[in-house]
């Protein structure tokens, strides 16, 4: 005997779950529904089926096959356009004339006895026998009525409570006769209840109902949904269930991993190869799907996530459906009934209300309150690039598949045979995402120069130099080792600038790359001597006399980074001595934590300390940002050592430029006046003081953040070149870094951070021009409103967080404080309204 499983069905009342992906392939405990079904069927004998598919068939087709990983045949019957549940049965009907058939839908989850229904209707000579079942609330389905003998004595479909004569409703199984196939028209729309039933019992056809007594749920609904997963952990149902049941209640598949100190209280499943974090608290009926992630502090309660979902820190899910693919940040709260489809971003801190729908692909800002379904636009479309390039999550929102995707894209934006310089930090995590962007690069017909593991100012360097038109490197994101920043180049080995990154954004959202011809597939190679070539051309540029002669001594932490590769090459030749920390490369953490990097710090101040060091100096873990020690051991904070750097620079060139973003206090003003210097003030974007550090009279550059620029070198970024000229420097002027520290003026500026929501930002700018109507403005980035005895507070939105950055700097600390409360207080009001 044959069976004929309907899975043809849309499922337009579980949208968005169902918006790309068909009914039955809904998981229902990390199994789609249709899988239960055919299980179910085999259980009973039933191994030779007919699928009935027309929406999304494909898919369905892919999934299952031929049947044969289920121990089973299965053949499929697609219909070009719908035709109903017995035209669905009547193309398959080559199939069927030769024996009775059972007909089950393939999204509704049941146990009912399949081997008694058929028992029945053999022993009735039924030509046709429905599968019913009692319910409580008969109004969304066919009601049947019965005689004692059970047969069939009258049909209603979906009646009003006037109309509701029983409680047994069609369950959409039935076993057949296949001379019953005669009685539906080929190629047109024919339903059972509707159609074929009324005819047959109207000519007083042999129809029975059978009234099962097992489980039957028709997953129709998104309650209907979630009560089939808490039916399943509760054991209402008899279906397999594939994981292992650790205590009663909680199963736990193949794979996974659970920490100790995770909160579990089943009932509850946890999937294949997910993982659960300690402090993470699973409640009961909760669902996790294939590979997801659940972050310590998260919180779910009856929440059902599907494959592949990330669940950040602090996220609270309690009542939701989260679609496969889907990334939760930190902090995120999704409420009762609310569904997020396949492929979604929901940010951190952000709150999607009970009831609402987010269809797949779409995009949640940070910090957003959504009230309504999210349908059609995103809710504040994320930008590719922040800060620091594009970053993320490694293996959550920087995979493998996105670096192809963005490597493809940034080759289209190039001309075919160009060169583009490649290089790493020294973690794992970006060595496997480096292979996928070379990869993407050869094929686009890009060729690659991979400087493998290399310091950040050595790439840009030969970015620079190699008749290459642009870099990348991928680091590990400073302070978080779960993160990566891809940072690209240009021609100059500066960052992209804002015009080339929105166009790389353009061609990556809109996916337009470029494919190269199988011989057009470029090369890729590994120069040689990359360090001999940056170290030779430093000590070239850089001013070092007096060194020799000076003496001295330091101290240099390496961080366990890029920076020592170098280092070992570089001071050979300088002819200072050296006591080297941390310099051997650790790819087992890349980056440090705050409280790594304070202890190290520490260390460093006691060797340079106890050794009479001139100084110590400490390198970020790609060597392009450094943290000063003097020789007393005290630490430089980065504006002090700012401000000590370009006093000694300012001094030894009396004259020229240096280019500081507006954020630096005015005390650097004061510094470069003193020794003739201009200051050109640049906006806060690194490419905007790379672009002025390229001005043929500028000296100096600097962020204020420990990243320095000797433009006699090179315009970017360079660490290792700071290094040398404080070098020189100190060994010329015979000062120690305290003495010049102490002659500098005490700089009173203070900061702070006030969250803003992205619709808000618009109105806080505004509000705060009005607010600022009597004063001078200057709007070189963000609103900068400076007061007549030149205190001023500068008001700048974060182009990547909802959060409003505010500096403030008086003639004293009451001042500058009573300025940025003041000025705190127009962002805060405007962003409330």
């Amino acid at each position: 005997m044959k069976a004929v499983v309907m899975a043809g069905g849309e499922g337009t009342r579980l949208r968005p779950m169902t918006a790309n992906q068909p009914k039955p392939l809904l998981p229902v405990i990390n199994r789609p529904i249709m899988e239960h079904v055919l299980r179910l069927l085999k259980r009973h004998g039933l191994t030779e089926t007919v699928v009935t598919v027309q929406f999304l068939a494909a898919l369905i087709r892919n999934y299952f096959g031929d049947g044969d990983e289920l121990g089973m045949s299965l053949y499929y019957a697609t219909e070009d356009t719908p035709l109903g549940t017995a035209g669905s049965v009547k193309n398959a009907a080559d199939r069927l004339r030769d024996d009775r058939f059972l007909v089950i839908s393939g999204d509704a989850l049941t146990d009912i006895d399949l081997t008694d229904m058929i028992r029945f209707h053999r022993e009735n000579g039924a030509l046709v026998t429905i599968g019913l079942k009692r319910v409580p609330n008969p109004l969304e389905f066919g009601i049947v009525i019965v005689d004692d003998h059970g047969r069939v004595e009258r049909f209603l479909e979906k009646p009003t409570w006037g109309q509701v004569f029983s409680d047994t409703v069609n369950t959409g199984i039935y076993v057949m006769e296949p001379e019953v196939l005669d009685e539906i028209a080929t190629g047109e729309p024919v339903d059972w209840s509707a159609d074929v039933f009324p005819r047959l019992l109207a000519r007083g056809a042999p129809l029975y109902g059978y009234v099962a007594d097992g489980y039957w749920e028709d997953v129709g609904t998104h309650e209907s949904y979630l009560r089939a997963q808490a039916d399943v952990l509760s054991g209402r149902v008899r279906v397999d269930v594939d994981a292992f049941e650790v205590s009663p209640g909680v199963w736990v598949a193949e794979g996974a991993s659970v920490d100790v100190d995770a909160v579990l209280k089943g009932p509850l499943y946890i999937g294949d190869y997910a993982k659960v974090e300690a402090g993470a608290e699973l409640r009961e009926y909760t669902v996790l799907g294939s590979n997801v992630v659940v972050r310590e502090g998260a919180f779910l309660h009856r929440a059902v996530i599907h494959d592949n979902v990330y669940v950040g820190p602090s996220a609270h899910l309690r009542g939701c459906v989260i679609g496969k693919n889907t990334d939760l940040m930190t902090g995120v709260r999704i409420e009762e009934s609310a569904v997020v489809g396949d492929e979604c971003i929901i940010e951190a801190e952000a709150y999607v209300s009970s009831g609402v729908k987010v269809y797949p692909f779409k995009t949640i800002e940070a910090g957003a309150v959504v009230n309504t379904s999210v349908i059609w636009e995103s809710r504040g479309q994320r930008n590719l690039f922040g800060p620091r390039g594009v970053s993320g999550l490694v293996n959550v929102e920087i995979t493998p598949e996105l670096c192809v995707r963005l490597a493809s894209a940034y080759a289209t934006t190039l001309k075919k045979g160009a060169s583009v310089i490649t290089s790493r930090d020294s973690s794992r995590a970006a060595r496997a995402l480096k292979r996928a962007v070379i990869s993407a690069l050869n094929a686009s017909a890009i060729n690659v120069l991979d400087l493998e593991a290399a310091p950040l100012p050595v790439s840009r360097f030969h970015t620079a130099r190699e008749n290459a038109v642009g870099g990348i490197a991928l680091r590990t994101t400073p302070g978080d080792p779960q993160s990566v920043d891809i940072v690209f180049m240009d021609e100059r080995g500066a960052d992209l600038s804002q015009a080339a990154q929105r166009k790389l954004d353009r061609v990556f959202s809109r996916q337009e790359f470029r494919r190269a011809f199988p011989g057009e597939i470029a090369e890729l190679s590994f120069p040689a001597r990359a360090v001999e070539d940056y170290t030779h051309e430093l000590l070239r540029c850089v001013d070092m006399t007096g060194v020799r002669d000076a003496d001295m001594k330091v101290v240099v932490d390496c961080a366990g980074g890029t920076s020592s590769l170098v280092l070992p090459s570089l001071l050979g030749r300088v002819g200072v001595d050296v006591l080297t920390v941390n310099n051997r490369l650790d790819d087992a953490s890349p980056t440090e934590t705050l409280a790594e990097r304070r202890r190290d710090l520490q260390r460093l101040s006691e060797l340079v300390s106890s050794s009479r060091a001139a100084f110590g100096v400490r390198f970020d873990p790609v060597g392009e940002r450094v943290a000063l020690v003097d020789e007393m051991g005290q630490l430089i904070s980065e504006e002090r050592a700012l401000l000590v750097v370009l006093d000694l620079i300012a001094a030894e060139r009396c004259g020229g430029r240096v280019a500081l973003p507006v954020t630096t206090t005015r005390v650097a003003e004061q510094v470069s006046r003193f020794h003739g210097v201009q200051v050109e003030w640049t906006s806060t974007a690194i490419d905007a003081l790379t672009a002025a550090a390229r001005g043929q009279d500028v000296i100096f550059a600097a962020d204020g953040r420990g990243g320095f620029i000797v433009p006699e070198f090179g315009p970017t970024v360079d660490g290792l070149a700071v290094f040398l000229r404080l070098l020189g420097l100190v060994a010329r002027t015979r000062l120690s870094l305290s003495q010049i520290d102490a002659r500098i003026p005490e700089a009173k500026l203070l900061r702070r951070t006030v969250p803003t929501p992205w619709a808000a930002k618009g109105v806080v700018m505004r509000s705060v021009i009005e607010a600022a109507e009597r004063h001078r403005i200057d709007t070189t980035d963000g609103v900068r409103v400076v007061a007549e005895d030149g205190s001023w507070a500068l008001v700048l939105p974060d182009p990547a967080e909802a959060v409003t950055h505010l500096w403030a700097e008086g003639t004293d600390v009451d001042s500058a404080q009573s300025l940025l409360e003041h000025w705190a207080r127009v962002v805060e009001e405007a962003a409330s309204t």
